[in-house]
């Protein structure tokens, strides 16, 4: 697959600009042409098929199943495709055959990995997924597979820099990233399912990983950045260090690991009953059956390369599949921003206020650095999508859906964040939710900091009416600890006694004293 670039004129949408991040793009044709776009991954372990609605520049997973067919099984003896896990496959892409079309999909891209373009019989199996279903699968090499991988980290990270790895079930690549460009790329035969097939046991085994990792090394050369892990087998390996560390967060993508806590987790895998530990953690038991294996090469891998710290992503081939399909101008974008644009415009009640309440309130935060700005921009889009849940719970919900959501470019204190932020936004206070141990995993001083983005916004939607209508202007005076609140003549009526008690509510969290006059003209604030 060639990589793709959008050089075209951006057409007019009609959408008014959004300030410091520019126009959105979900409505212009060009991504609007990516909503339910449909991928199919077969790989050495599992079958899956995921239909994105791609038009945002962080896409919604529109449906989601996996299907466990250990296609790679027995390969290292027999050098052909599990006949069992054939079997499977072949029944899950008529299965997902027969949801494309149901779904409306004009078409499905299928792409297949390690085990069948090195199987005997891949070339079989392909040909008779075609007779059966009209699916034509792509069958792609290690270098491929690697790059789509690593275009599938930057969907979700645009700045990204560092080494992606990649595990499957018959093999691992690594790819490094910097730039928003993939560089350097290899392949090795790392899978759990080849090296559970090494004779010679756990000695035999952990050399040849060994030797290969240092092989993998030579190639790449130092990468100590950041290390991006891409996989289910990683992807049960974070659960059970969360499960191992007490952490409250249960949101796979970002989540963040060290040197040191991945030698602790992998001895605590070693020494635990995998049953057990499986049920705890809810893993699969034919993944489960892996992770000895994929928790080897991690932690070679991570001696060898010794990178500064190491995340994990959700977003890998699939996504890279979608990435490759996406304008530049679509890649370029904030996947945050984009996402909550998105949210906006189909769930608020008035969706463009979210940047007139930005505007409004923009004056708190003056001095703040652009990635805290950048939260508070996502935070008022946000503010008013949860409008449809229920009074005494609107508080809870929102705090849940920003925690928990599908948004990229997040790390987990910035959900915590932003989702105190829109807690405060329907509720002046956080405690008796429970939520409490998540509010422990920032200090006292970001909570406070959300707790007055949510206060601010709380107030700012009192004064909702046209989105065009000038309102008038909040001013913050630190040093003095003075809030300021001009509004025109027009507004005054809506400066009634709720409006009041939630400025004052604001003011207190400030620590501030506040004021309230009439302007005839109101200077805009800078975006």
């Amino acid at each position: 697959m060639a990589d793709q670039t959008e050089t075209a004129r951006v057409p007019e949408t009609g959408v008014a600009d959004l300030g410091l991040f520019g126009k959105p793009l979900f409505q212009d044709p060009s991504a609007r042409g990516l909503a339910k776009v449909g991928v199919v991954d077969v790989g050495s372990n599992s079958v899956r098929l995921v239909v994105f609605d791609g038009a945002a520049r962080s896409p919604a997973y529109f449906y989601n199943e996996k299907i466990m067919c250990a296609l790679g099984a027995g390969m290292a003896e027999t050098g052909h495709l599990s006949p069992e896990g054939r079997v499977r496959a072949l029944s899950a892409m008529r299965r997902f055959r027969k949801l494309a079309d149901g779904m409306g999909l004009s078409e499905l891209t299928v792409v297949a990995t390690a085990a069948v373009r090195d199987a005997s019989d891949g070339r079989d199996f392909c040909e008779e997924v075609r007779r059966e279903t009209g699916l034509r699968i792509w069958v792609i090499d290690g270098e491929e597979e690697a790059r789509l991988s690593a275009q599938g980290v930057l969907l979700g990270w645009p700045g990204a820099y560092g080494l992606i790895c990649d595990i499957g079930g018959s093999s691992m690549e690594l790819a490094e990233i910097s730039g928003g460009r993939v560089g350097r790329r290899v392949t090795s035969q790392l899978g759990p399912l080849k090296l559970r097939d090494i004779k010679g046991g756990a000695k035999a085994r952990q050399a040849h990983i060994k030797e290969v990792i240092a092989g993998l090394q030579e190639k790449m050369g130092s990468q100590r950045d950041r290390l991006f892990l891409v996989g289910g087998s990683w992807r049960a390996i974070a659960r059970i260090d969360m499960y191992r560390r007490g952490y409250p967060l249960h949101v796979l993508h970002e989540y963040r690991m060290t040197v040191r806590s991945v030698s602790a987790t992998v001895k605590f895998i070693q020494q635990s009953d995998l049953g057990k530990l499986r049920s705890a953690c809810g893993v699969s038991s034919s993944r489960m059956a892996l992770v000895p294996y994929a928790a080897e090469v991690l932690s070679r891998l991570v001696q060898s390369f010794k990178p500064k710290d190491i995340a994990i992503s959700s977003y890998g081939i699939r996504e890279g599949m979608l990435y490759e399909q996406m304008p530049q101008r679509l890649r370029d974008r904030d996947p945050l921003i984009e996402a909550c644009r998105f949210a906006e415009a189909k769930d608020a009640r008035m969706p463009g206020f979210g940047k007139v309440l930005y505007d409004f309130i923009l004056p708190l935060y003056k001095s703040a650095p652009a990635p805290r700005k950048r939260l508070v921009k996502a935070a008022c889009l946000l503010h008013d999508v949860s409008w449809r849940a229920h009074p005494d719970y609107r508080a809870e919900t929102c705090f849940d859906n920003a925690t928990r959501a599908n948004l990229g470019g997040l790390k987990h204190s910035e959900r915590i964040y932003l989702g105190l932020a829109l807690l405060h936004r329907y509720s002046n206070k956080r405690e008796n939710t429970r939520f409490a141990d998540l509010y422990e995993m920032v200090d006292e001083n970001t909570r406070l900091e959300a707790e007055i983005l949510g206060k601010a916004m709380r107030f700012g939607a009192m004064l909702w009416m046209n989105k065009e209508e000038d309102r008038g202007e909040l001013r913050w005076f630190p040093k003095k600890k003075v809030l300021e609140l001009r509004l025109t003549a027009d507004m005054m009526p809506l400066f009634g006694e709720v409006a009041q008690s939630r400025l004052n509510s604001l003011a207190s969290s400030l620590g501030a004293e506040v004021t309230v006059s009439v302007a005839k003209t109101t200077a805009k604030p800078e975006t």
